[in-house]
This record gives C-alpha cells, sequence and structure tokens, in this order.
C-alpha cells in the first residue's frame, strides 16, 4: 500500500534583499508556488525596490530620485510574500537563521541577493572624501552637494573655482552613463546659478588603459569623442592615489598631479555584500563562486545570485559581469529551482546567462551598445537604452509598473 508522507509545515523560503535578483526571485516564485505550498519571506532594508541602473540620472539631477524607486507592495502578492523591513546583519548558518537588527528569521531555503557594495581598493581617503552611486540616498546626495557648489560660488567675496570641479574616478559602464548625464545637466546648472560654464570641469580619472573595457574600440571612440564635445576631459591611465579636502592626488607613471575639486564621485570598484563574508562563507571580495544551480558550495538550502554570486565565463575564463540583466536571469533561475525544491520533485535547472547585449547611455538622447551581436549608436541606440529600461519594469511589475516609471521620451 502506497503511503503519502504528511508535510506538518510549510517550508520556510526566506529572500535577502529587493534589487533586480531578490525582487524577481519573489515575484516569480509567488506565481509558481500556491499559498498552501510554502512560507516565503522578503528581507529588505527599504519598503520600495529601486533601479540602480538609473542612478546615475538622479546622481547628476537629470532625473528626480523619486523616479528612480517604487513600493514593492505594488508587484508582490501579499498574500503569498512577507515583506520584513530589516537591516541583515549576518546569517547563522549552522541553525538555519538569518540575524537581523531588528529580530532573527529561520528558514529551511535561503536566497542571498545583498547586492554589492563599493570598493575602494584601500585607496587613501576615498571613504572619507568621495562620493559613490550606490543608492537613492547617496544619489540625492551627490545631487544637492553638487548644487550646493554652483549655489555657494556666486555668494563668495573670493571666488573658489576648485567648487566647480567635478571629479568622476572610473570610466566603466556607471562612470561612463554618469558624465553623460552631467554633460546635459551642467549646462542647466549654470543657466540657474548664474555660473560662466567656462569655469566648469568635469574630469573623468581612469586607471585602466582605456574607456569602457569591453567594448569595441570603434564604439569606445564615438564615447569618449562624443562626451569631450560636452566638456568632458579624460586622464586615461591614470590612477587615482589619494582623495582629501581640496580634491585628489593623481598619478601617471612617475608623475603626479594635484587637481582640487569641490566634489569626487568615485564609479571605479563593485564587490560583493559583506554580509556575505561575515558569514562564512568562502568567497572573493564578498562574491561567492557559486554551482551550477547557484547555490554555495556545500549548502545546498542557500542560493546566492545577483552582485553576490560569482559565475565563471567559460569561454573567456573570466567571471561574468555583475549587471541587471544577469540578475534578473538568476532570480527566475533560483525561483524555478526553489519550486522544484519546496514540491520535492523535477529537477534543479543548471544557469546559463542568456547575453542579449549591453547598451551604455551617454546622455538622454544619445548611447552606445552592442544588441544581438549587431553595433548600434547615437538616437537608435539610446532608444534601445529605454526600451531595456522599460523590459527591466515590465519583467518585475509589469504593464502598470511601466506605466507608472517607464520612459516614454523616446527620441
Amino acid at each position: 500500500m502506497k503511503v503519502e508522507l504528511i508535510r506538518l509545515r510549510k517550508p520556510k523560503v526566506v529572500i535577502l534583499g529587493a534589487g533586480y535578483g531578490g525582487l524577481m526571485t519573489a515575484v516569480r516564485l509567488q506565481k509558481a508556488l500556491g499559498v498552501n505550498e510554502a512560507d516565503i519571506t522578503l528581507i529588505n532594508k527599504n519598503d520600495y525596490h529601486y533601479e540602480t541602473t538609473w542612478l546615475h540620472e538622479a546622481s547628476a539631477g537629470t532625473m528626480h530620485h523619486d523616479r528612480v524607486r517604487y513600493s514593492i507592495s505594488d508587484v508582490i502578492d501579499s498574500s503569498k510574500v512577507h515583506l520584513i523591513k530589516g537591516t541583515v546583519s549576518t546569517i547563522n548558518r549552522e541553525e538555519k537563521r538569518v540575524i537581523l537588527e531588528e529580530g532573527e528569521v529561520e528558514y529551511d531555503y535561503l536566497v542571498v541577493a545583498l547586492g554589492g557594495e563599493s570598493e575602494t581598493f584601500g585607496i587613501k581617503g576615498l571613504k572619507e572624501y568621495a562620493f559613490s552611486i550606490t543608492n537613492v540616498n547617496t544619489a540625492r546626495q551627490i545631487k544637492e552637494h553638487i548644487e550646493y557648489q554652483f549655489a555657494t560660488y556666486n555668494t563668495e567675496e573670493e571666488k573658489n573655482d576648485a567648487r566647480l570641479t567635478i571629479v568622476v574616478g572610473g570610466a566603466g559602464f556607471t562612470g561612463i552613463e554618469f558624465l553623460g548625464e552631467l554633460g546635459n545637466r551642467i549646462p542647466e546648472l549654470c543657466r540657474e546659478y548664474d555660473v560662466d560654464q567656462n569655469k566648469v570641469r568635469v574630469i573623468c580619472v581612469e586607471a585602466a588603459p582605456t574607456v569602457l573595457p569591453g567594448f569595441e574600440p570603434e564604439l569606445v571612440e564615438y564615447a569618449v569623442n562624443h562626451l569631450e564635445r560636452k566638456g568632458i576631459e579624460f586622464k586615461i591611465g591614470t590612477a587615482i592615489k589619494e582623495a582629501n579636502q581640496e580634491g585628489i592626488l593623481v598619478a601617471k607613471g612617475e608623475e603626479v598631479e594635484e587637481i582640487k575639486a569641490g566634489t569626487v564621485v568615485w564609479a571605479a570598484g563593485v564587490r560583493g555584500n559583506s554580509v556575505i563574508e561575515q558569514a562564512g562563507f568562502e568567497s572573493m571580495r564578498g562574491r561567492v563562486k557559486v554551482d551550477p544551480q547557484l547555490r554555495a558550495p556545500g549548502h545546498e538550502d542557500v542560493f546566492i545570485v545577483g552582485d553576490c554570486a560569482l559565475m565563471i565565463n567559460e569561454e573567456i575564463n573570466r567571471p561574468y559581469p555583475p549587471t541587471a540583466q544577469i540578475a534578473m536571469q538568476m532570480g527566475e533561475n533560483c525561483a524555478k529551482n526553489l519550486a522544484v525544491l519546496v514540491r520535492g520533485q523535477g529537477e534543479l535547472e543548471s544557469f546559463t546567462p542568456d547575453l542579449k547585449g549591453s547598451v551604455c547611455s551617454l546622455g538622454e538622447d544619445d548611447a552606445i551598445g552592442v544588441v544581438f551581436g549587431k553595433k548600434i549608436w547615437g538616437s537608435k541606440a539610446s532608444f534601445m537604452k529605454k526600451m531595456v529600461d522599460n523590459r527591466a519594469l515590465f519583467m518585475i511589475g509589469g504593464a502598470s509598473t511601466v506605466l507608472k516609471k517607464g520612459k516614454f521620451n523616446l527620441l
């Protein structure tokens, strides 16, 4: 006679972080599982999700910071997913508990999607004197700091031109997109605060030998030329050695130069979350080399997605970049595998990124990119960038979220 086991309680699935990977896991899991199949808890510092890939616009002041975020409750089913607003302190892997500043939560299955943190590589003074584009509040802080410098400039009896110098450390995706927005915003600021635009300097400092590593030289040249026409200066192959109250010290070879600046924005390094290290997971700069099913080695009950996950692209023997596109795909894969484990039936799926391409904006009306293997630039690339942003909104929040937050100034 066949005997069916009676489940005494529903398994507890806990998701840490409501960024792209974590929120996608929650949204897909609530569709995959019924109310009586699992207790799903989503823990996040805030009660909102923010579009990390839009923060450069809020930082420059070309987009209001409230446009960048939307309420998590708008996209989750509260009858299936319990949202806890809390800050994760550490994870007790042996006892399967998450320790919050506000209490503790037990789990049967854990998804770590806590996002990344700024990596300063030990450069002296960066933490104290440079801003980082990391969340809604830091974006707002950068915007307001830049506006303060412009507003203060003309009120001083003795003009300090360094107030109007903005240094951006890093010429990767975030740095270049921020520079593109600054190129549009600076003329507006000069008109608003009666500042001579010739007094303003925006300088990009990059230690690597090229801008936007990974993009083809033709597209890189297009991007640099476009930004230089907007007045952006580039110091390539130049490392920031120190940040201080006056600005930064940079070096190219043996030559050291001081750049006095009222604003320094660090956009050159991202690492995994420090909670990963505190919890004792084997990691590299806060990123765990996950197995093909996105689980932490030795922990079949712990999935890691997004910026905290490290996966090697075997074709080039380098890690996949920590992008929103990959984080969302990880979230979908993770939700499928959790449904298999909760139900105790089916096979776990290995994760394989489906890279459709990447587009880097150069301001409101220009961009460069490679989509489905084809190089694009100019207004066509700008249109595609906005479509990519709208698609991310749609995949998590559906049509209603796109209508509320989407980008419709397409040309």
